[in-house]
């Protein structure tokens, strides 16, 4: 910690759950809370039941579930090489030129989600790129709301290399070639996995551009857990987002330990 004092701990402790428990916290544990219930009791659910996660497992809901895990996926690997290889070309550009394509894949998140998804829907509603009501076009839709974040990641670490192992591997004679793929990527991995994980679990989240592109067979699991809730269903919804939460969880621990491994590689 950046307090060294017994008692600058302390406070630094104290203000950390005042600040955490009602703001992080607190709202998490009401939703799981909610998720057994049966009733409100006056400002906490009570009551108790597992028949949420009967139906939050199985039917409609694990359909939705596994539609969130493939847009989710599938996004994340095409934001991440997107990303990569825009900001591999950045590292080689002049400032002026780098601050241009910076701002070009910061643009999407500079806007509403829901403005991005209207614009994919215009943009890809006619011939000959005709998508509208397809899978495809919400997969789009995640890739370019997260792949800034993979691009901006990327850049960071790209930033941080120390040039000196390029140079080496240039000096004994490796190809450019080779030393992006045995040299610069390797060395690149840690990041490339967190860029990753982040990209994951935003899409498995985002709810505003889908909502305006999804498919009636394409019902991501965000969608649902807004359906039920819009509904009345609230102890549903509750157990709806308690396994999105958990499935994003395990997901991006598991990129962690990844992450982890390429560290010490």
């Amino acid at each position: 910690m950046l307090v060294h004092s017994r008692k600058g701990k302390w406070v630094a402790w104290v203000l950390f759950l005042v600040l955490f428990l009602p703001l992080f916290a607190l709202p998490l544990l009401v939703i799981l809370a909610a998720s057994f219930a049966t009733n409100w009791s006056s400002v906490l659910p009570s009551g108790f039941t597992t028949g949420h996660y009967d139906a939050a497992t199985r039917g409609e809901a694990l359909q939705a579930l596994t539609t969130s895990l493939v847009t989710a996926l599938t996004a994340s690997l095409l934001a991440l090489a997107v990303g990569t290889w825009a900001a591999l070309a950045a590292s080689g550009l002049k400032r002026r030129q780098r601050r241009f394509l910076d701002a070009l894949f910061v643009l999407p998140v500079a806007v509403p989600s829901v403005v991005v998804g209207l614009a994919i829907l215009v943009a890809f509603s006619k011939p000959p790129l005709l998508l509208n009501g397809t899978r495809s076009i919400v997969i789009l839709a995640h890739a370019v709301l997260v792949t800034a974040f993979a691009y901006q990641s990327v850049s960071a670490a790209i930033a941080r290399l120390d040039p000196a192992y390029e140079q080496t591997a240039a000096s004994l004679g490796a190809r450019p070639s080779h030393v992006l793929w045995r040299v610069k990527l390797p060395l690149l991995l840690p990041s490339l996995t967190a860029a990753a994980g982040l990209c994951f679990g935003l899409s498995m989240g985002e709810l505003s551009a889908t909502m305006m592109l999804y498919p009636p067979d394409w019902t991501p699991l965000p969608v649902l857990i807004y359906a039920a809730t819009d509904r009345g269903a609230l102890f549903a919804g509750s157990a709806l987002a308690v396994v999105l939460m958990t499935a994003t969880l395990i997901a991006l621990l598991a990129v962690s330990r990844v992450r982890t491994k390429a560290s010490y590689r």
